[in-house]
């Protein structure tokens, strides 16, 4: 497996984090609304979240029962490092991700795919992403929409 290097304006990132509040509160029905709407796009599980440092951690969830995870294994510590959506069509045919417990174990992720949330200075602040535990594609209307 292998783990996702950290943005270089890691620093700044998790000083525009603290500036939005937005970690580690409760959930909030217009946050769940937008990852619903991202599940139906697709069709699968899905997650809004904010990393944070050596977490990730979910600020709205349809489908899935964790509340964090670690960064080493996250998927959206990869595609925080895209400028666009970052796809997954099949973990285990990804030398990156096949031995991932994530992919391995529970939750079973096949499929992955992100598009991470920058601030208006740049920042990666977290993705809205969607996850299944089938091999899938995404439609040029389903990246859209994502």
């Amino acid at each position: 497996m292998q783990s996702a290097t950290l943005p270089a304006n890691e620093a700044h990132r998790r000083w525009a984090l603290r500036q939005y509040d937005v970690l580690d509160l409760a959930r909030e029905a217009l946050f769940d609304e937008v990852t619903s709407l991202a599940a139906c796009v697709r069709g699968a599980d899905c997650a809004d979240l904010f990393g944070r440092y050596s977490r990730k951690w979910f600020k709205a969830c349809v489908g899935l029962e964790a509340l964090e995870t670690a960064r080493s294994v996250s998927f959206c510590a990869h595609a925080i490092l895209q400028p666009c959506v970052f796809i997954v069509p099949d973990t285990l045919a990804a030398p990156r991700f096949a031995d991932n417990p994530l992919v391995t174990g529970p939750p079973n992720i096949r499929f992955y795919a992100g598009t991470p949330l920058f601030t208006a200075e740049g920042h990666g602040l977290g993705t809205l992403c969607v996850i299944d535990t089938k091999p899938r594609e995404l439609s040029e209307m389903q990246k859209d929409a994502l």
